[in-house]
């Protein structure tokens, strides 16, 4: 298999170099040229990243050598303008934003409370002040009439929204406390990014009503888009509903149309996005233009990250530079530990969230090149700290591919460090074996099916009394905790790919242990190892597991599971019996599904 993967490549290889060259020598118009650009820069990076995937390192690490290969700089040069990919990429990270707003959850983020606003309000103002004190021993002055200390310490304070997001999304970890935390700062950041802006073009004498303006102004269009997406888009969805075309088009021209708006009003585009996004997000249609746009995005997001490789300076030229950059990236990477973690560790989110939530933002933004960029056409920096900057945004961007990867291997080494040095997890964490007396059930993490599974016990009046008080749950989210606990429910904080773990959660006496979270979302561990774990840890607990696939479910059967359930089984047989009730009275089945929807009305769970 890998032979017939490696000749493909080197097919691939020999296309790319033998198209590049017939590309890039035309002498055609602007737009012949831009095409020309386009078409080679998605041909090395379809290489490159397949070259990625035999090696399993993230694709958007080969996007960035992509353009490395092909641009003016450091590569071959095929591409002489990068500003033609840059203006068609821009695209991607408008959409990008545009995703995200779509996908947020206000309620969510309403519920991560004061860590949240906590967290948003500290982080930039901490890490700009770390920096202005680190780049002060470097050397750099506040004094002389240049902005020099100003832009690298603002500029290493600002986190990668595309990064992040499209990293997160794709370990299915945006939903999680630590995700919406880390989603929620970033949103933060992009104000204080608007703020930096308002202040850039009067720096020397910055106008503070200039900065209320630009406040109001955001204000302002948060206000008017809320306001047109409740009394106007929804009639107008509503009639053109039954086309699913329109509904994408009609989506992506708000989108657009709100952009736009922003641009007109001084402020970001990529603002813009967000706001658009999160004003149609409680539409019933959302999660179709979500399914449709994202390939879209990904084509765009894909060039960004090319020309970002196309741009990075060459390191011969000047050695110093590289030196500022990767001592700039370190101290980024610890700045963000010392500005996030004490905040939300002191809010008892505990070290498992607070760790996550820090390395998932430890890069440099896409705003601080834009606010750099500014900076030098406005004379503020030189050319030496432009080039700086874009060297640690390329730095981080490649160490955070793996830290967010590894995120969690990464929080498990340093919370072994922190709890040497006398930290401790939060009020809720277990610490010997005797929390779990009378327990004769153990669900282990808590996601979507155990919300159903609890709300199926609580809703039983024979058994609500007595199975509820048999059942402990052992999961790391501290907002799990507080509604589990609000319902009666025993709830020991730990992190289930520990071994440790479940040994000091005290379940080596129950009788049942189920896990109903899927391979795809469990992080350092998988259901195969659970069964193990449980074999050491409760040998006479019958063991209830999920799985995705048949031949997973067998896998795990073999292993030693004594019941294994596939969701999409279980759907199936229900459907078919749906089905069946349709066919064979249609009248009584409708009844049925009335019904079904009424309880579906008055369910309560702890995950909606």
């Amino acid at each position: 298999m890998f032979l017939s993967k490696k000749r493909f490549f080197y097919v691939f290889l020999f296309i790319l170099f033998a198209s590049c060259p017939l590309f890039s020598n035309g002498t055609g118009s602007d737009d012949t040229n831009m095409i020309a650009s386009v078409g080679i820069a998605i041909l090395a990076a379809t290489v490159v990243a397949f070259i990625s995937h035999l090696f399993k390192q993230p694709l958007l690490l080969a996007y960035i050598i992509a353009g490395v290969i092909i641009g003016p700089k450091l590569g071959f040069g095929f591409i002489e303008k990068a500003e033609d990919i840059e203006t068609i990429s821009h695209f991607g990270l408008i959409l990008l934003l545009f995703l995200i707003g779509l996908e947020i959850d206000v309620k969510k983020l309403k519920s991560s409370g004061k860590s949240l606003v906590a967290g948003g309000l500290t982080q930039f103002p901490v890490c700009a002040l770390l920096g202005s004190a680190f780049f002060l021993l470097l050397g750099y002055s506040a004094q002389g009439g240049g902005y020099d200390l100003f832009y690298l310490a603002a500029c290493c304070g600002l986190s990668s929204t595309a990064i992040v997001v499209k990293l997160l999304y794709g370990k299915f970890e945006l939903d999680t406390l630590a995700g919406r935390l880390t989603l929620g700062i970033l949103v933060f950041q992009d104000i204080w990014a608007i703020i930096l802006l308002g202040i850039q073009p009067n720096l020397a004498n910055p106008d503070i009503l200039n900065i209320l303006l630009s406040f109001g102004k955001g204000i302002f269009l948060v206000v008017v888009s809320m306001l047109i997406s409740r009394y106007v888009l929804p009639k107008i969805f509503k009639s053109i509903a039954k086309i699913p075309e329109l509904v994408l088009i009609s989506s992506l021209a708000w989108c657009f149309l709100v952009c736009g708006s922003a641009a007109f009003l001084g402020l970001s585009q990529e603002m813009g996005a967000l706001i658009a996004g999160v004003a149609i997000s409680t539409f019933p249609y959302n999660l179709d233009v979500i399914a449709k746009v994202v390939n879209i995005r990904d084509f765009f997001i894909t060039l960004f990250f090319v020309s970002l490789g196309m741009r990075i300076p060459n390191p011969l030229e000047n050695m110093s530079v590289l030196a500022l950059a990767a001592a700039a990236s370190a101290f980024l990477v610890l700045s963000r530990f010392l500005s996030v973690f004490p905040v939300l560790y002191s809010l008892k989110n505990g070290l498992r969230v607070s760790l996550l939530t820090s390395v998932n933002l430890a890069q440099i933004s896409e705003f601080s090149l834009v606010i750099a960029s500014l900076g030098l056409a406005h004379s503020h920096i030189s050319q030496e700290t432009m080039s700086a900057i874009i060297f640690v945004f390329v730095i981080t961007s490649a160490l955070s591919t793996y830290m967010i990867k590894y995120n969690d291997v990464i929080q498990k080494a340093v919370s072994f460090v922190l709890k040497k040095a006398g930290f401790k997890e939060i009020s809720s964490a277990v610490h010997d074996d005797e929390v779990t007396p009378g327990k004769e059930i153990a669900i282990l993490g808590f996601h979507r099916m155990a919300s159903s599974l609890l709300s199926e016990v609580l809703g039983s009046e024979e058994n609500d009394s007595s199975l509820k008080d048999k059942i402990v749950v052992v999961d790391f989210n501290p907002e799990i905790h507080e509604s589990l606990q609000s319902v009666g429910v025993k709830v020991v904080y730990g992190d289930i790919s520990h071994l440790d773990t479940l040994y000091h959660a005290g379940i080596h006496d129950v009788k049942i242990v189920v896990s109903t979270i899927p391979d795809t979302i469990l992080v350092g561990t998988d259901n195969l190892k659970i069964i193990r774990h449980m074999r050491d840890v409760c040998p006479n607990a019958k063991i209830i597991v999920t799985a995705e696939s048949i031949e997973r479910a067998l896998k795990m059967y073999s292993e030693g599971a004594d019941y294994v359930f596939i969701p999409r089984v279980l759907a199936a047989d229900r459907l078919m019996s749906v089905i069946d009730g349709i066919l064979a009275d249609s009248k009584k089945m409708k009844m049925e599904i009335s019904e079904e929807i009424e309880l579906l009305k008055c369910r309560s769970e702890i995950i909606r």
